[in-house]
């Protein structure tokens, strides 16, 4: 890594931080920490979310599952659609009205306690387990470049996004979002327009070379078959129907930004814009991952064969060997946007969890000064938390397969829990425990039937998350229809 490589690079991560930290506002309320005093623009907030979803998990683990398979993974991108209307035109509406911050207070309000417990804990699980897949995507590049310990990398980079996101608050947050969304949008169009010229015959030996590849078509969707315990369009289709429904119905760092737009029309409007704009750089990384296949089959460089075994680790390659001074600094500065990002969105809205439903219902005598204080607290012990799963993380093969996996589990079917909350008929609080303990169990054998070798038929993985719903809301529906049947 040269100098000026060197210099781009810590002058943007630098930057960044100083920016966020530049929000920070002595006596600042909780609700400016969580909402940004709800006064941001549309285009700003759906800006936010758009970087969100563009994490570091895209950047580098879309390109490696290209490179080494097809696009059938970009079939996830192709259900967003469809969460992103039901967002605008049901969601948002519900969670403003609610005044509440918390995705998760009106499940205690229809279910107990219990329900908003459940959900909340989901949802810290699986954000824990997505900082730690995404710092470890963070500190690969750095390791790869400069040779640096991958553990020290994840401890200093999450410092770093540790500090302006308990500082700056939510505020901090998304506007520092909307200026990494433009650098990692810019950084991956940089880096396609490189490889598709690189080729010895031009642009079009790309795509040449890339659907005539011996193991297939790389520009495949994946296979059109009814099978349930592979990676087929239609599995992918589904998991990302559910895991984009869940994102932007009981997501709390989704319902953070809809509190946080100044309008309705503000929030509609930043739950398409961010949404339907990941579809179009979603592809572009999966290009990326289709080029690089080509670039290195064409002879253009060599590939040791140490880093084809590791997919993750190929666009980290072809940027430390194959790109210019300066651009390769630009390029890091890129993938460090891409995830800090999505850590510093993920510390913000854990910490407003961890005190609108643990700290507010079980501590209701405390000032608002104290609230404040909590946040931050809260923060920094998410951040530490995400370090130890990173670290955790760093002998995994495929970084976006582990993440897919893990949401499917650690968001406990909690979706199939929030249909049951809005449905206009009454679900009974015991029936919908019921289907909660039906849809867990579920979601356990789905995820370790093929570990443990269980009998029965081993499903995909993804579809954890699928069946854990539908057993929740299927099983909490009947059981209330059957209660009332039987009263009357």
């Amino acid at each position: 890594m040269q100098t000026l490589d060197l210099i781009i690079f810590v002058a943007f991560t630098l930057g960044v931080v100083l920016f966020g930290c530049s929000f920070y506002r002595k006596g600042s309320t909780a609700t400016e920490f969580t909402a940004a005093g709800r006064s941001l623009p549309g285009w700003l907030v759906g800006m936010s979310i758009f970087a969100t979803y563009v994490s570091s998990i895209s950047y580098i683990g879309y390109p490696g599952k290209a490179f080494a398979s097809n696009w059938n993974a970009f079939v996830f991108s192709l259900s967003i659609p469809v969460a992103s209307y039901f967002a605008a035109k049901y969601f948002v509406p519900f969670y403003r009205r609610g005044g509440s911050i918390s995705a998760y207070s009106f499940l205690e309000e229809k279910f107990g306690r219990w329900a908003r417990f459940y959900a909340s804990a989901c949802y810290l699980l699986t954000q824990i387990a997505r900082m730690g897949s995404i710092l470890y995507l963070l500190a690969m590049p750095m390791h790869i470049l400069m040779g640096w310990d991958m553990v020290t990398v994840i401890i200093a980079t999450s410092v770093a996004i540790i500090l302006y996101s308990m500082l700056g608050g939510v505020k901090a947050v998304i506007w520092a979002d909307a200026v990494q969304g433009f650098i990692l949008i810019g950084g991956a169009l940089v880096c396609l327009i490189i490889l598709l010229f690189s080729m010895p015959e031009g642009p079009g030996q790309v795509f040449e070379l890339a659907a005539n590849a011996p193991e297939g078509n790389k520009f495949s969707l994946g296979s059109f078959g009814s099978s349930l315990t592979s990676s087929t369009f239609w599995v992918c289709l589904i998991y990302g129907i559910f895991i984009n429904l869940q994102n932007y119905g009981i997501d709390q760092n989704y319902v953070q930004r809809y509190h946080a737009a100044k309008s309705d029309k503000d929030a509609r409007f930043s739950a398409l814009f961010g949404g339907y704009l990941f579809i179009p750089v979603s592809a572009l990384f999966f290009l990326i991952g289709t080029a690089l296949y080509s670039y290195y089959a064409a002879g253009v460089a060599p590939l040791p064969a140490g880093i084809q075994a590791k997919p993750d680790f190929i666009f980290p390659h072809f940027i430390v060997n194959s790109l210019p001074v300066g651009l390769r600094g630009l390029l890091i500065a890129s993938i460090f946007a891409a995830g800090m990002s999505t850590v510093s969105t993920s510390i913000t809205s854990a910490a407003t969890v961890i005190l609108t439903d643990y700290v507010k219902p079980l501590a209701r005598n405390v000032t608002e000064h104290h609230h404040v204080f909590v946040l931050r607290l809260s923060s920094v012990v998410v951040g530490v938390l995400g370090i130890i799963v990173a670290i955790a993380m760093l002998g995994v093969k495929s970084i976006i397969d582990a993440w897919w996996i893990l949401s499917s589990i650690f968001s406990g079917g909690m979706l199939g829990l929030f249909f049951l909350g809005i449905m206009p008929r009454r679900i009974s609080r015991g029936a919908a425990a019921i289907g909660v303990v039906v849809g867990i169990i579920v979601i356990a054998w789905v995820s370790l039937a093929g570990v443990w070798n269980l009998p029965g038929p081993h499903l995909h993985e993804y579809l954890a998350i699928v069946l854990g719903t539908t057993a929740i809301f299927l099983v909490g529906f009947l059981l209330s229809l059957i209660i009332r049947n039987n009263k009357v």
